[in-house]
């Protein structure tokens, strides 16, 4: 290959584009902020990628000691609101990012941690959301020796919402989006659990204060909008979209982003087109691929984030009226 190309952002999809294109010959150096392993802010619930996107990037067997995820239910303070059959994986980032960064190195990718690059010809973005004003924040945790009545449960409330998923056998992962100004008054676990209340969801709660808290395991993350992103030219993963976290599409997503990208970074990197060619056939790929999820993401975010419409939601589950099952399709 002619030219070498740089990542900046070492998370899904940045780890797996660098995986694709350092096993097809390509000189790739990837810079990441901080360090593995970490926790995020994350799901950790893969539903959505197709196998052949997984083969593509050559990730597909580092997801064999996920969590097989089937059953989904929909909770409001009240109870089960409905269930659905889902097709996914459970599986922490803490352990993903640190085997796809080891898979990245034995493909002869060059890492270099704690290291941040400036967004320039020949250097792919995937630094993550840029920083933008918005009216969320975003919790997660980790919890051992918690029951749960389906492999993912998904919680609605005035407040936000919330979804927890088994990541191993002992440990299920609960990540929440919420009103900032719901977020005031504790630190760390503590905090997550009083969002959660003022929330009404008493129940979830009381589960949580029974099991064990996994030390570490608690972050948060502020300065975001979910939707389409102003990132750099040539932008993938959440610098470019990102869609409302409710669907449990986004790791899907980014490793859909990355697939988008392969092909011009390699015609770049052969030297068959320019830099901002090969940007703009990455952009028209992604927007292609993602616009129609994204839109009714949108109109379904808008549903379970207002009170009002929340209220007329849930009244119109509880008759059966909304057909779960068939919606789930559409954010996908």
């Amino acid at each position: 290959m002619k030219r070498p190309l740089r990542i900046a952002g070492g998370g899904l999809a940045g780890l797996s584009l660098g995986v694709a294109l350092a096993r097809r010959g390509v000189a790739v150096e990837l810079h990441e902020a901080l360090t593995y392993p970490r926790h995020r802010v994350c799901g950790e619930f893969i539903s959505g990628v197709k196998r052949e996107t997984l083969d593509r990037l050559g990730i597909r067997h580092l997801l064999d000691e996920g969590m097989p995820l089937s059953t989904a239910s929909w909770n409001d303070g009240r109870g089960v609101v409905a269930t659905q059959r889902v097709e996914g994986i459970g599986i922490s980032r803490w352990r993903l990012d640190d085997t796809l960064r080891r898979e990245f190195e034995s493909a002869g990718g060059v890492l270099v941690t704690g290291s941040r690059l400036q967004p320039q010809p020949g250097t792919v973005w995937a630094a993550g959301r840029p920083r933008t004003p918005g009216p969320w924040i975003g919790l997660k945790a980790h919890f051992r020796s918690m029951p749960t009545t389906h492999d993912l449960e998904m919680f609605l409330s005035p407040v936000g919402y919330a979804g927890l998923a088994r990541v191993d056998p002992e440990t299920v992962n609960l990540c929440g989006l919420f009103r900032s100004d719901a977020v005031r008054g504790a630190k760390g676990p503590e905090l997550l659990m009083r969002v959660l209340e003022s929330g009404g969801l008493h129940s979830l709660v009381a589960r949580l204060r029974d099991a064990e808290f996994v030390d570490g395991s608690f972050c948060g993350v502020a300065g975001f909008l979910p939707g389409v992103q102003a990132g750099p030219e040539f932008s993938i993963g959440d610098a470019a979209f990102m869609i409302p976290p409710f669907t449990g599409n986004g790791m899907s997503m980014a490793f859909e982003s990355a697939e988008c990208a392969l092909d011009p970074c390699l015609d770049h990197a052969r030297g068959d087109c320019d830099w901002h060619a090969a940007a703009a056939r990455c952009a028209m790929s992604q927007l292609r691929r993602f616009r129609k999820r994204m839109r009714m993401a949108r109109v379904l975010h808008g549903w379970i984030t207002r009170p009002s419409a929340l209220r007329f939601t849930l009244l119109l589950a509880r008759r059966h009226c909304i057909p779960f099952q068939s919606l789930l399709p559409l954010v996908r």
